[in-house]
C-alpha cells in the first residue's frame, strides 16, 4: 500500500523497489535494553523496561496555579524528496497546469521508506526545542496531533517521540482532528499550561500522507504531502499567584517586573459530523475491519467529496475566523498575518477575502509542500518566522479544517525565543 504503483506482466500493482517494509521486525517498538546479566522474561529485564521517571523541576509553585501561556520556540521538518507535478503527470491522468489552476500545488515532499510520522515529530521537535532553548527534560507533557500514526491504532505517535528525545517526566498523547488537529491541540495545551497543571508542552503536527494515498486516484494524489511542525508552549505565573504562592513577594513587587508577551488570545473550535463521509479513509477500524475484500476495494487510503469539502471551507471558516478576531477584542485590520490551513490556495484567498483581509498578508507555502493535513499550520508558521513575516508582537489568526468535519481559529500574539534563532 506504500508507494508509487508499478505493474507486472499482466498488468497488476506491485510493491514498488525500495517501498517500505512490512517485516514483523520493523513493527516492533524500541522497548531499551535490558539490564546486564537479565534474560528475556526475568524481573530484571521487565524492571529496565519500566519508564524512569525524574522528580518535578524545584523552585516556584507551579500546580494549580493560573499562568500567562506563551508560544515559546517552534521547528519544522520536511522530507528531502521532492514530488512534482510533472512527476505525477508520468504516472497519473492529469498535468501540471490542471493541478496549478486548481490548487495552488506545485511540488509536494514524500516520506523515504525508512521515515515514519514519529521520525518526522521528532526532527520537528528538536527544531523547538533548540529554538526554545530548552531541553527534553524539561517538558512535562508530549502532543502529537495526527491520524497517520507509525501503529494501527497503538501505541500513539506521542509516546513514541517521547521516548526517543528522553523527556523521561513527560506524559504523552495523540489528538486525532485530522486538518483541524494542531488548532484543537493548541487549546487543550494552553488550558493545561494557564490552568497551572502543566509548565511546559510540545505540541507537534506530523502527518505521513503518502502511506494513505491511492495513487491512482487523481482526484486526491495530486492534494496531499508529508512533514512536521512543532512549537513549545509554556507559561510563567502570574502576578496574583505568585503573590499568593511566595508571602515575600507582593503584588506590586510583581508589577515591576512586567510578563513576556504574547499568547493565545482567543480560540473557536466546531464540528459537524454530519459531513463525515465527505473525507475519511474507510477501512481500517472497527467499522470496515481490514479484510481482502477491503484491501481489494481500495478502502484503505483517503477519500475525498472535494466540492463538498471546499463548499464546507469557504462557507465555514470565515465566520470561525471571524468569531475568533471578535473574542480576541480585535478587527480584521489588527491582524498582521493570516495562517490557514495549507489545503488549497483557492480557499485561503476565499477565506481571507471573506474577512475583509488582504492575501499580501496571508501566509502560503501549498505551493511548495501541498496539503500537509494537522502539520501544515505548525510548518507555516515556523517558516513564517524563518522568513521574518511573523514578529514578537504580531498578532496571527490560525485557522485549521478539515476531516470529521472539523474546524478551528485562534488569535495568537507571537512571542520571542529565548534560544538559537537557526536550529538548523
Amino acid at each position: 500500500m506504500n508507494g508509487f504503483p508499478t505493474q507486472n506482466g499482466a498488468g497488476a500493482s506491485v510493491r514498488p523497489a525500495g517501498s517500505a517494509p512490512s517485516t514483523r521486525s520493523s513493527l516492533e517498538p524500541s522497548r531499551g535494553t535490558p539490564a546486564e546479566g537479565s534474560s528475556p522474561g526475568t524481573e530484571e529485564a521487565s524492571q529496565a523496561f519500566r519508564p524512569r521517571r525524574l522528580p518535578p523541576p524545584s523552585g516556584e509553585r507551579w500546580h494549580g496555579t493560573p499562568h500567562r501561556v506563551r508560544i515559546a520556540g517552534c521547528g519544522k521538518y520536511l522530507p528531502a524528496r521532492i514530488l512534482t507535478n510533472q512527476d505525477l503527470a508520468t504516472f497519473v491522468d492529469t498535468t501540471d497546469e490542471w493541478i496549478r489552476a486548481r490548487t495552488g500545488i506545485h511540488e509536494r515532499r514524500i516520506a523515504s521508506p525508512e521515515e515514519t510520522t514519529s521520525s518526522l515529530s521528532i526532527n520537528a521537535a528538536r527544531g523547538a526545542l533548540a529554538t526554545a532553548g530548552l531541553t527534553p527534560l524539561d517538558l512535562d507533557l508530549i502532543i502529537v496531533c495526527t491520524f497517520t500514526g507509525d501503529y494501527g491504532g497503538m501505541p500513539n505517535v506521542a509516546s513514541v517521540v517521547q521516548h526517543a528525545l528522553g523527556a523521561n517526566r513527560a506524559g504523552a498523547f495523540d489528538i486525532n482532528a485530522a486538518c483541524s488537529g494542531f488548532v484543537y491541540g493548541l487549546g487543550v495545551a494552553h488550558g493545561l499550561v494557564a490552568s497551572g497543571l502543566h509548565r511546559t508542552i510540545l505540541l507537534v503536527g506530523a502527518e505521513t500522507l503518502s502511506r494513505y494515498i491511492d495513487w491512482h486516484d487523481r482526484t486526491t494524489c495530486v492534494l496531499f504531502g508529508d512533514g512536521a511542525g512543532a512549537v513549545i508552549i509554556t507559561g510563567e505565573a502570574t502576578a496574583e499567584a505568585t503573590a499568593e504562592a511566595t508571602a515575600e513577594t507582593t503584588a506590586g513587587a510583581n508589577a515591576e517586573d512586567p510578563p513576556m508577551p504574547g499568547g493565545l488570545m482567543s480560540l473557536v473550535l466546531g464540528a459537524d459530523g454530519a459531513g463525515a463521509n465527505a473525507l475519511l479513509v474507510p477501512a481500517g477500524g472497527t467499522r470496515l475491519p481490514p479484510s481482502y475484500e477491503s484491501i481489494d476495494a481500495r478502502q484503505h487510503f483517503i477519500k475525498m467529496d472535494g466540492k463538498d469539502v471546499y463548499r464546507f471551507a469557504v462557507s465555514t471558516v470565515p465566520d470561525a475566523c471571524a468569531e475568533a478576531i471578535a473574542k480576541a477584542g480585535l478587527t480584521v485590520d489588527d491582524i498582521d498575518l493570516f495562517v490557514l490551513h495549507q489545503a488549497n490556495v483557492r480557499i485561503i484567498r476565499a477565506v481571507v477575502e471573506a474577512l475583509g483581509g488582504s492575501f499580501e498578508r496571508a501566509f502560503v507555502n501549498v505551493d511548495r509542500y501541498g496539503n500537509t493535513s494537522a502539520a501544515s499550520v505548525p510548518i507555516a508558521l515556523c517558516e513564517a518566522v524563518e522568513l521574518g513575516r511573523l514578529k514578537p508582537g504580531d498578532r496571527v489568526l490560525v485557522a485549521g479544517f478539515g476531516g470529521g468535519l472539523t474546524w478551528g481559529a485562534a488569535v495568537i500574539e507571537w512571542s520571542p525565543f529565548q534560544g538559537v534563532t537557526d536550529p538548523a
